[in-house]
């Protein structure tokens, strides 16, 4: 069924439309990214809002008559655990920040911890479809680990380039599940560009993010969740505020796409806020946000949220378009802001990686600037475990104290 879903491919630039037959990663003419077409009539007829929220599959397979992929498989083995990731209310929160409707989406909740998970999943079961001997990309770790993960679970070889610099929890994910592992002495985007080369060498099916369209078609899935557990049965009357950390653009623009689904299949019916953040230091999307235009300069980037630090966005034009169609806007932050924020959040049960605690210090300057305001439904996305960073959760924090093992020792310390 899922392959009849597809109608064909459009790129985002020339809308030129290309047959469902034909296996492209972005436009041939211009290189614009692709959005897969979906056939909505077909979808309509076998599915309906009340057969997804009936189903019992507890994982982003369950929006498969929404995704243009066969099931991989796997039902027991982490590829059928991938999303549908807890949404929580976080009422403390909303106390101290004197907001009335407000939702944090915990993306670390995934099985590799992070929200690459959903594209990688996505893609790992186009690899089987299409009978690919080996899928590769490049990654600063987190697509990198969920793609070693998700290939681990259906026994896909898989084919990793990461910076050198890339931190060392995410290296060891990589390692840990089994694909293979090259490090490369340069930037995220010097190994994006050397991983295009190697699918192009050695027929590899390469699934770089921005790059891939189906990578987008994962990452919409996230949007499905959020209709489903927020919106719908909170009743909204006013259009949901949806703070997201971006980096090279696909995850805004999958989730934008993701909500396009649902409006063209007739499902939704107030579209969502999009609001993208970035961090001063890498912000190359939300430069040509402000300069009204959706002409992407790339920049050095340079931000201690390593999974959202590139240089030129290769999905930037669509990111940029998920926030103006939707009446969003750009926010960027300081690292020292998204550091607080990993703090803040902790000290309400959840433990954010510094990209996702970057979308919740651009939320808190959206609310500080008139951007949104305290009667706003607002839900903020963390896309990751602050576990894949301990070296800048520990920024984030005070050391912890030393000392002796006695209990005078305690007291002189509770007293100091």
């Amino acid at each position: 069924m899922s392959q009849k879903n597809i109608a064909g491919y459009m790129c985002s630039l020339c809308k030129k439309v290309f047959d469902a037959g034909d296996e492209l990663y972005t436009c041939p003419e211009d290189g614009g990214n692709l959005d897969v077409l979906l056939d909505y009539d077909e979808i309509n007829s076998c599915c309906s809002p009340q057969t997804i929220m009936d189903s019992r599959e507890s994982s982003l397979w369950r929006y498969l008559p929404l995704l243009p992929v066969s099931d991989p498989g796997g039902q027991d083995t982490p590829i059928h655990q991938a999303g549908f990731t807890p949404t929580y209310a976080l009422d403390g929160l909303k106390k101290e920040l004197g907001i009335n409707n407000f939702w944090l989406k915990d993306e670390s909740r995934n099985p590799t911890a992070s929200f690459k998970d959903r594209a990688s999943a996505v893609v790992v079961a186009r690899a089987l479809e299409i009978k690919a001997d080996v899928v590769v990309t490049a990654s600063t770790g987190n697509a990198g680990a969920a793609l070693a993960g998700m290939s681990a679970a259906v026994g896909q070889k898989a084919v990793i380039f990461a910076p050198k610099t890339a931190p060392q929890a995410k290296i060891a994910q990589l390692l840990v599940f089994g694909a293979r592992v090259i490090l490369v002495d340069g930037n995220y985007d010097q190994a994006f560009d050397l991983t295009i080369e190697a699918a192009k060498e050695f027929g590899w099916y390469c699934r770089n993010t921005g790059f891939n369209p189906f990578t987008a078609e994962g990452k919409k899935t996230a949007a499905f969740e959020i209709w489903e557990q927020v919106i719908k049965p909170n009743k909204l009357n006013k259009p949901l505020s949806v703070f997201i950390p971006v980096g090279d653009g696909n995850i805004i623009s999958g989730i934008h796409k993701g909500f396009k689904d649902l409006a063209a299949l007739g499902w939704l019916d107030i579209f969502p806020r999009l609001f993208g953040v970035q961090t001063v230091g890498s912000a190359a999307i939300a430069n040509a946000f402000f300069a009204g235009n959706e002409t992407i300069i790339p920049v050095e980037a340079s931000t201690i949220a390593d999974s959202i630090s590139v240089d030129l966005p290769r999905d930037g034009v669509r990111a940029v378009r998920a926030v103006t169609q939707t009446d969003g806007a750009y926010i960027t932050v300081e690292d020292n802001d998204s550091l607080k924020a990993i703090a803040e959040l902790g000290r309400f049960g959840v433990f954010a990686e510094p990209a996702g605690a970057t979308a919740f210090a651009g939320f808190k300057k959206a609310l500080k600037t008139g951007l949104v305001h305290g009667d706003d439904p607002i839900l903020v996305l963390n896309t990751g475990s602050g576990l894949k960073d301990v070296r800048a959760a520990m920024q984030a924090v005070h050391e912890a104290p030393v000392i002796k093992p006695t209990l005078d020792a305690l007291k002189t310390f509770l007293k100091g």
